[in-house]
């Protein structure tokens, strides 16, 4: 490994280490700033695994196939430059929709995170007693069998309307093809 090996795996090892410190922050400018700079680390740690210089990725006459660089490094860090990029632009997009909005650069916690972390866990610590079952639960009041109670009997259907599901009686049938009226009309029978 030579000088400048070195100096590249230390370049990259600040790049991500600043970015994932900048990623870190609660200001969404710095988290911006972070991701770049872990996409520029991520292009030179791409840029050391080439391997030593060599020739262009160009046949040419009477050159060794040992002789040439590895193309395939060089397109996975175009790859990686446009995704940057285009992640990047989506990130400032958000960045300037919420200045636009809230005049604010901080990332605030969530309501329902704060409300979640300071939940009083006394109720956890209870221990579970299978004799008693029956009582509150959840999902309404049960019994000692386990079944729910239903605090509100259902109301009973109208009178003379129809059970649900049973729209046509016993003695009812459907009208036969010969009772049925013709809709169907020739323009020539029709009338002014």
């Amino acid at each position: 490994m030579t000088v400048i090996d070195l100096v590249l795996v230390a370049g990259v090892v600040v790049l991500f280490a600043t970015g994932v410190y900048q990623l870190l922050e609660r200001s969404f400018t710095r988290m911006i700033f972070g991701f770049i700079l872990v996409g520029n680390g991520t292009n030179l740690l791409l840029f050391t695994t080439v391997g030593r210089p060599g020739l262009a990725p160009v046949l040419a006459e009477g050159a060794a196939p040992d002789d040439y660089t590895d193309p395939l490094p060089q397109a996975f860090i175009l790859t990686a430059i446009v995704i940057t990029f285009a992640t990047t632009a989506f990130m400032l997009a958000l960045l300037y929709r919420s200045w636009r909005l809230a005049r604010v650069d901080i990332v605030r916690d969530d309501e329902e995170d704060i409300a979640l972390r300071t939940i009083d866990t006394e109720a956890d610590d209870e221990v579970f007693d299978p004799n008693d079952a029956a009582g509150e639960t959840e999902f309404g009041e049960v019994d000692e069998d386990g079944n729910p109670i239903d605090p509100e009997p259902e109301p009973e259907p109208a009178v003379g309307a129809a059970p649900a599901g049973d729209h046509v009686e016993a003695g009812d049938e459907t009208p036969a093809d010969d009772q049925t009226p013709d809709l169907s009309t020739d323009e020539s029978e029709v009338r002014p």
